[in-house]
């Protein structure tokens, strides 16, 4: 009796000195179960950084003020709303707004994407006053999501910069700056968007 209980002893003292440090090597090579949400973006190209631009979001009032330049020599604001919501599978943001006042009635549409090929978001905005779409290319710089874009106009060329971040929970600002030629960039229209 008294020999059994030894080998016994014996027994589970061999497999607890052979098999604990096969467990702990075991345990350190198997990887963390991943999430869905972790399996998702690492499947499909470009979630994650879509993902990024669910700040957007929803439905937001804003108020555009305009400096005073060639495009409105007298400044002034116009108030308007924009919707944002995901397109087909979460692909592209989906942005229509529409403001009006002083300096005009802008009615648009706004789709953005990321390019795997380029490594950056790309903007296409639409709108009421330019035929065509207007096309951006983006990225983030620190916590500002910024968007370049270049075109001819009158033998010249524009070039705008857009800089937007969200500034506090339901609140976005976003700058539009423009230069022509090489003259240096000008501010041409501060936005402030709240959340409804």
């Amino acid at each position: 009796m008294k020999n059994m209980r030894r080998v016994r002893i014996a027994t589970i003292s061999m497999v607890l000195v052979l098999c604990v440090p096969l467990w702990a090597e075991r345990q350190e090579k198997t990887p963390e179960k991943p999430t869905a949400a972790s399996v998702a973006l690492a499947v499909k190209p470009g979630a994650a950084e879509m993902d990024r631009l669910k700040f957007y979001l929803g439905e937001w009032e804003y108020t555009e003020t305009y400096a005073k330049s060639g495009f409105s020599p007298s400044g002034g604001k116009n108030t308007g709303v924009y919707t944002s919501k995901l397109g087909p599978g979460g692909n592209s943001l989906i942005n229509t707004f529409h403001s009006q006042g002083p300096v005009g009635d802008f009615e648009g549409l706004l789709v953005m994407t990321w390019d795997a090929r380029e490594k950056a978001y790309k903007a296409y905005a639409f709108g009421n006053d330019f035929p065509g779409a207007l096309v951006e290319t983006g990225t983030f710089e620190g916590d500002a999501l910024v968007f370049r874009s270049e075109f001819p106009v009158e033998g010249a060329k524009l070039k705008l910069r857009n800089v937007t971040r969200l500034t506090a929970p339901g609140k976005i600002e976003s700058e539009e700056y423009m230069a022509m030629k090489d003259a240096p960039e000008s501010l041409l229209v501060h936005v402030e968007a709240k959340k409804r």
